[in-house]
């Protein structure tokens, strides 16, 4: 039997500590929403796994149904949703998203 998208979903939150769910990949998003999250996590210099919802459309809409989450980008840390790219921004400015993704 095939998995659900949400175990997919599921699977990929469990395997890494990081994912970012983007339109397009880190070397081309494919909007600047995504773009400016990659920036972001970049600068951190942390490790991040990348899922691009521009290939599977299965995945594009279940993971706004799984974070209950409207848009794309979203980041998870930990399998928790930490939000979207304004959220990402006022976190990295606040210094708050370096203390999530940097701490075990």
């Amino acid at each position: 039997m095939e998995p659900t998208v949400k175990e997919r979903i599921e699977k990929v939150l469990s395997g890494n500590k990081i994912v970012l769910f983007m339109k397009g990949n880190p070397s081309f998003p494919q909007c600047g929403f995504s773009a400016r999250a990659v920036a972001i996590l970049r600068e951190l210099g942390v490790q991040f796994e990348s899922v691009d919802v521009l290939d599977d459309e299965d995945i594009r809409q279940g993971i706004k149904e799984y974070g209950n989450w409207p848009t794309i980008p979203q980041l998870y840390v930990n399998k928790e949703l930490i939000g979207g790219s304004d959220i990402m921004l006022e976190m990295y400015q606040s210094g708050e998203l370096k203390d999530v993704v940097v701490k075990e």
